[in-house]
């Protein structure tokens, strides 16, 4: 009589993303900057938040700081010894302070959160048909019942139907004035624009500090553009040059009144736009895209209460806590879609997951697992299915139908089954017929 033998084949590893959902209390323990699905770039922990372009501001630090450099290094000599010292050092001094300020605001403006709003884990619930954001069956139909949710909703704003849009990437109806910004990849409220100069989106939460800075450095670019031109009079009177010979004489005044005149346009411009887009209660966005010129502006409160609500408001606090600690495989991160597994080929029956996670209060568990790693799960339940004992017959001997009931399952498939809710009794049961395995 054969005596019994095992495989001696080793038993198939679990991935570290399969063994963080079998057992979830021993996820990884991070904060939520470090597993943020936005393409913004953190720094001090998650203190400070950029843009994806936030390299452009070392270009945007040069372009400031340089001609102020050269204007103090070669014109400031000649301005102390005609304004007299005292004066003198003062008008140095003044391009020099205004452009600390300027890198103080370009900061506020480009290393905070400009009003992201958090995403959810799941999509929200339709609500109950015959409301006023009610599902269309056009709609319904269109996305194969799937969504449950429209494009669209109406809300009022100031007795004003104003639509919502339902972005799919952060699953949630965004609040009038939001939108969302395709470089940051985040919904931003009160979004007006993503500026490369300062390697951030423009939102509610740092508009105040982006007008400050453009209208900011529009003076400074005049008062470089005017104190060159002053340095250049001097020359003129001292040796009764023409302009072109006292240009000759101090060329790096002529480099700084070519280079103030064009970059005064461009910011000055720009301060333009933004003052006439502040006292009309409009975002460069909402601008080129509705056109409130044409029709009614819902948000438009009057020349006044529109100039206190951007420079005179406080500042709403940030709804996004980066440093606050998480659990990897929570609904937070990258596992936050739960998908059947019985819609893939080969899986397991009976094994299916919720399509919804739990509710935290309700004493569940959020966890979801990404649609390509349901197959490498299965592969390793068949493989670790198939270390049960088996008697050494040919693989052309026929059992009579004897059902081995000395199946030997790892404890890591007791582990996934119980993380999935099911019994032990209801693992699939498997049978050996004529050298073959049947479910």
């Amino acid at each position: 009589m054969h005596g019994k033998m095992y495989s001696t084949r080793p038993p198939p590893q679990l991935s570290d993303s399969n063994r963080r959902i079998i057992d979830s209390n021993g996820g990884t323990t991070k904060r939520v900057y470090q597993l943020w699905k936005g393409s913004n770039i953190f720094f001090l922990g998650g203190r400070i938040i950029f843009g994806p372009d936030a390299r452009s501001l070392i270009f945007t630090v040069s372009l400031i700081a340089i001609p102020v450099i050269l204007f103090c290094s070669f014109d400031s000599q000649r301005l102390i010894n005609e304004f007299h010292h005292s004066l003198g050092s003062l008008i140095i001094a003044i391009p020099v302070i205004l452009t600390i300020h300027i890198m103080a605001l370009l900061f506020l403006a480009s290393g905070r959160d400009p009003g992201i709003i958090p995403r959810n884990p799941h999509p929200p619930e339709p609500e109950d048909e015959g409301g006023p954001s009610s599902l269309s069956n056009d709609w319904s139909r269109n996305q194969g019942g799937t969504s449950g949710l429209p494009p669209t909703k109406d809300v009022l704003v100031n007795g004003i139907a104003v639509k919502v849009k339902y972005c799919h990437t952060c699953m949630l109806y965004r609040p009038p004035r939001c939108s969302h910004c395709s470089i940051c990849n985040n919904c931003v409220e009160r979004f007006d624009h993503h500026c490369p100069w300062v390697g951030q989106c423009i939102g509610k939460r740092n508009y105040r500090f982006f007008f400050m800075f453009v209208s900011s450095t529009t003076i400074l670019c005049l008062y470089v553009f005017a104190f060159c031109w002053v340095n250049i009079r001097f020359i003129m009177e001292t040796y009764h040059y023409n302009v072109w010979k006292a240009l000759l004489k101090s060329p790096v005044s002529g480099v700084l009144i070519l280079y103030t005149f064009v970059t005064s346009w461009f910011v000055g411009g720009l301060t333009v736009f933004h003052l006439y887009l502040i006292c009309t209660n409009q975002t460069t966005y909402e601008n080129f895209r509705y056109r409130y010129d044409r029709k009614m502006n819902p948000y438009n409160l009057g020349v006044v209460r529109n100039i206190r609500e951007v420079f005179f408001s406080m500042i709403p606090s940030s709804k996004n806590n980066f440093r606050a600690k998480v659990t990897e495989g929570s609904s937070f991160s990258n596992f936050g879609t739960s998908l059947s597994m019985g819609h893939h080929h080969g899986s397991t029956p009976g094994l299916e997951m919720p399509k919804r996670s739990f509710d935290v209060e309700m004493g569940g568990k959020r966890q979801g697992v990404v649609d390509e790693e349901f197959d490498d799960i299965h592969g390793q339940i068949d493989g670790i299915g198939s270390l049960e004992r088996c008697e050494p017959q040919p693989r052309h001997t026929n059992w009579g139908g004897h059902k081995s009931n000395n199946w030997e399952m790892s404890p890591d498939v007791h582990a996934l089954a119980a993380e999935f809710g099911m019994n032990q009794d209801d693992l699939p049961k498997r049978q050996k017929i004529n050298g073959g395995l049947e479910v």
